[in-house]
This record gives C-alpha cells, sequence and structure tokens, in this order.
C-alpha cells in the first residue's frame, strides 16, 4: 500500500485553481489531476496533496502561467525554476529572500511582496492591485504559499509564523490557513501580511545543486507541504493516528482512543483534550480529519475495494463508512473512485 499523505487540500483552492479555464480546458486538466468534475460542487470536497500539485503544473501548461492567470501578466513556465536557480548562489537566507521577492515583483505586476524588520520581527507585507475578489484573495494565498514555502526551503526548515493578517473576509475555507500559515489570524486588515522571527534572516545559506534539484523536482508540492505547521499537539495526535490505522486498519477496530494516546503522551485524558482544545482543534474533529484524508488517499488505489477502504479505517461495514464519508465530504466514496 503506497504511504499515507501528510494531508489534503480543500476543494476551494481547485475551484480557484481552474477559475480562468474554459470548459475545455478545465475538464482536461482535472482529468490529468485525478480531480473527478463533480466534486467541485461540494463545499466539503477534498482532494489528496498530490492531486492538487499535479492540478497546479498541468493549469501552468495550459495557461503558460504558473500564477493560474491571476496577474496581468503570465509568470511564465519555468519562472519559478529560474528564480530558484539565483536564490540557491546567496550567501543568506535574506540576501535569497528578497531577491526572490525582487523576482517576483519582475514577473508579476498586479501583486508583489515587501519585506520589513522591525523589533526582532520580519514582515512580507503583500500589495494586490487584483479588482475581483475571488481572484484577489486566491493571488494572495497563492503569494503567500509560494513565498513561505520559498522561505522555508532556504532556511532548511518549517519558519514558524507569529501570525497572518488577511486583507479580505474570512472565507468559508479559513481553518486551512491555521495549518498552512499560523494558529494566530486576523481578517480584513488593511493588508495580507505574514511576520516570523527575524533571526531566521540571519542563517547562512547552504544549498547544494543536489538538493535544488529534488525541490524542483517534486515542486510544487515540495513548496506547499514544505510550509505545512509540524508541531504542536494536533499535529502530534494526527501523526499517532495515521501510524495507528495504517498499522491496525481492519478488524472493525475504531482506532485509538483519547485515553490511549493521553497515556502515551504521558498526560491525562483532560490535560491532552485541553492542549487540543488550546489550539482550536477537538479530539473527534481531529480523529475525523485523519480518516477522511486516509480515506480519500486509500480510495485512489483501485486495488482497494471500497469494503477494503473501509475495513482498513475501522468501520464496521461499507454502509457505515459510505454514511461517514458524505458527511465528511459532501460526495460518495465513488465520486472518489471517478476520479
Amino acid at each position: 500500500m503506497p504511504p499515507a499523505p501528510q494531508h489534503t487540500v480543500s476543494i476551494a483552492f481547485v475551484r480557484s485553481a481552474v477559475g480562468a479555464l474554459d470548459d475545455v480546458q478545465r475538464q482536461a486538466v482535472l482529468q490529468r489531476a485525478g480531480i473527478a468534475e463533480e466534486l467541485l460542487a461540494s463545499d466539503a470536497a477534498r482532494v489528496p496533496a498530490s492531486a492538487f500539485a499535479a492540478l497546479w503544473l498541468a493549469v501552468g501548461e495550459a495557461l503558460d502561467d504558473e500564477f493560474f492567470g491571476l496577474d496581468a501578466r503570465r509568470m511564465k513556465v519555468g519562472s519559478f525554476a529560474l528564480l530558484c536557480h539565483g536564490l540557491a548562489g546567496q550567501r543568506t537566507v535574506e540576501r535569497a529572500l528578497k531577491l526572490a521577492l525582487r523576482g517576483l515583483a519582475l514577473f508579476l505586476d498586479d501583486i508583489e511582496a515587501t519585506l520589513a524588520v522591525q523589533g526582532g520581527q520580519a514582515r512580507i507585507r503583500l500589495a494586490n492591485r487584483i479588482a475581483a475578489p475571488d481572484a484577489r484573495r486566491f493571488a494572495d494565498e497563492t503569494l503567500l504559499v509560494m513565498v513561505h514555502g520559498l522561505l522555508c526551503w532556504l532556511a532548511g526548515r518549517r519558519v514558524p509564523l507569529s501570525g497572518l493578517d488577511w486583507a479580505h473576509p474570512r472565507p468559508a475555507h479559513a481553518d486551512e490557513y491555521r495549518r498552512m500559515f499560523s494558529p494566530v489570524l486576523r481578517f480584513e486588515q488593511p493588508a495580507t501580511a505574514i511576520s516570523f522571527d527575524a533571526r531566521v534572516l540571519r542563517a547562512e545559506l547552504c544549498i547544494s545543486p543536489a538538493a535544488l534539484s529534488a525541490f524542483l523536482r517534486d515542486a510544487p508540492q515540495s513548496v506547499f507541504l514544505k510550509q505545512v505547521h509540524q508541531g504542536g499537539w494536533a499535529e502530534r495526535v494526527r501523526r499517532q493516528l495515521r501510524r495507528r490505522f495504517a498499522a491496525d486498519g481492519t478488524d472493525g477496530a475504531e482506532g485509538p482512543t483519547l485515553e490511549a494516546l493521553a497515556q502515551q503522551f504521558g498526560l491525562s485524558p483532560a490535560t491532552l483534550r485541553r492542549r487540543l482544545d488550546d489550539e482550536g482543534a477537538g479530539w473527534q474533529a481531529l480523529k475525523d480529519e485523519v480518516r477522511r484524508d486516509l480515506a480519500i488517499h486509500h480510495l485512489a488505489d483501485p486495488r482497494l475495494s471500497i469494503e477494503q477502504v473501509a475495513a482498513q479505517l475501522g468501520f464496521t461495514d461499507a454502509s457505515s463508512f459510505h454514511r461517514a464519508f458524505r458527511k465528511w465530504t459532501g460526495a460518495a466514496p465513488g465520486a472518489y473512485r471517478a476520479g
């Protein structure tokens, strides 16, 4: 069985990614990425990170634009790789990051990012002149993914963000930002901006040709997975749940209990629940999230029947799995088979 993914991606990003395509192009890129078109109608639907990465590449080739056709100037295919080659030769993270922002400003006309440092905090602020609200929001999302992903790659680790200011109303998929960027979110701010510890900028850069090739070979998935939050109690619980479902699977077991995981972590159940609550993550919601993501992943494997997927995730029968999956994603498991 293939390894389980780290996460899935909200259908909201898929809808935005194909927004500049005509009907024929949209159908073609969705098919290439293995995403069933009917999922676009379900607000709760999600796709594997690998499928969204494939979609990003497919849209880029269809439009010859690595920025989804959002800007008046196309970011032609190959621009991101060219930029990364230039960054690899810089001496510090700060010099490379400033060069990255200047390079992106050359590729794009309607949106740009600037870096400022004050009081030990570095802040990257976006200026976005795109008129259509949905396109303007997705452009902010896309540029932040690029910039933060590059920052994490340059630093050689995930750079935690101390906060995200968002210049838009809170969207329905706002919870995605907590894991992508920071749990500290503020909406309807004067400008979209991220903040982080300025000491990161002083680190020396040492990117080998092999590391550069590996990063680009896996892009864009390497960009948006590089930045996914890996710390905190919620992520620790997610990792343990994924391991346990993968190890135990079948036999109708519903997976580890809160009490069992708390004991493993050396905590009382009440303490673990409180720490999860402090991060805005409930126990049952985390368990459902992990099972949902694993289900989406397993359904993409034609070697597994729906009954086998249900058993792997601890369901006693396929009908119970069908009901839970529809509740999680707004679609039947068969819709993910169609992809």
